[in-house]
């Protein structure tokens, strides 16, 4: 078999293992069938492999491997489908490994207002410093893997990375190259990864404030204006008497216009917009309060831009406060 074909079948299997989302259960079941078959003929093999796809429940999985056994039309794709099996099982682990990089930094937040830059950086940029350590564990994973340092894991996974290992080196003699396996695996899962541990949203973390500084949160509720049913608040809630309506947006950019519409049209007492302020200039800084709105951003952004210092009704975020909020009274619409 030609070196691109090899691979090519290889990236197929690696490809459909991971579009499968298989169980460890499912592949276990897999790893049996091979320990126990792998001496005799593939056909022998492959049928066993059937049996156990005609178990799994979910039709979209069965159809998927079932398509990748019948692919395996001899030893060699024998072989590349358990390597990309077991490759698909041990990229959790230094998955979670590339994550402690990620997890440091979150333990930097604790101290960090949720509202500043600084938050907004490390959490935006904590993701890909996964992305970035996953792909070094990864080739110095290989780099051991191909020249058969087995030493640098736990003595439980030992013997699995042992067999792994010599696998690997047979399939490279034959032109596999094993690593791009593993990181079109790896790069996707951390991919998925990222997306589903990316953190708490801005809403999430103007919600901690709220509740840090003393509304309850069940008094904290997402409700559409009652006089404009098209503009819904982030957060709305009462206190001392008097209701307020809450916009959250990290940049502005034109959707703030919506949320200025309705303080033309609605009857709530207090209109707050919560932004980073990345793009707040001086003019929709004073449109925005000449529609009776008031602005919180982020205390980098009000520190750094003394014209919002200098303009009434623009707060910092650290001077979103309960204190703050009794303070504040309606603006009247100049509009």
């Amino acid at each position: 078999m030609k070196k691109a074909n090899i691979n090519l079948k290889a990236c197929f299997f690696a490809q459909q293992i991971l579009k499968a989302k298989m169980s460890e259960k499912q592949a276990f079941g897999f790893l049996e069938t091979y320990a126990l078959f792998r001496d005799f003929k593939t056909e022998l093999c492959n049928d066993k492999f059937l049996n156990t796809v005609q178990q799994i429940k979910d039709q979209n999985k069965q159809d998927i491997l079932y398509n990748v056994v019948v692919n395996i039309e001899n030893k060699i794709d024998l072989e590349l489908f358990i390597f990309s099996l077991k490759i698909f099982l041990v990229k959790d682990l230094l998955l979670q490994e590339a994550k402690i990089g990620e997890m440091i930094d979150m333990n930097k937040l604790e101290n960090i207002n949720p509202l500043s830059l600084e938050y907004e950086k490390i959490s935006t940029c904590s993701p890909c410093l996964s992305r970035v350590n996953s792909v070094l564990l990864a080739l110095l994973f290989f780099e051991n893997l191909e020249e058969g340092k087995i030493n640098f894991m736990s003595k439980d996974a030992f013997e699995f990375i042992k067999k792994l290992s010599k696998l690997a080196m047979k399939l490279k003699n034959k032109g596999i190259e094993s690593n791009q396996i593993f990181m079109l695996i790896f790069s996707e899962s951390v991919d998925q990864s990222i997306i589903a541990d990316s953190g708490s949203n801005y809403e999430d973390r103007i919600l901690f404030v709220l509740k840090k500084i003393g509304i309850p949160k069940n008094k904290i509720r997402k409700t559409h204006d009652k006089d404009d049913a098209s503009t819904e608040f982030d957060f709305f809630f009462e206190l001392n008497g008097k209701t307020y309506g809450v916009g959250a947006k990290k940049t502005l950019r034109e959707r703030y216009k919506q949320f200025i519409k309705t303080a033309q049209m609605g009857n709530v007492d207090i209109m707050i917009e919560i932004t980073l302020g990345m793009d707040l200039n001086e003019e929709k800084a004073k449109n925005i309060l000449n529609h009776g709105v008031y602005i919180f951003v982020a205390d980098e952004i009000y520190k750094s831009r003394k014209f919002l210092q200098k303009i009434k009704g623009v707060y910092s975020a650290k001077n979103l406060t309960l204190k703050t909020l009794k303070s504040l009274k309606k603006i009247r619409n100049t509009k």
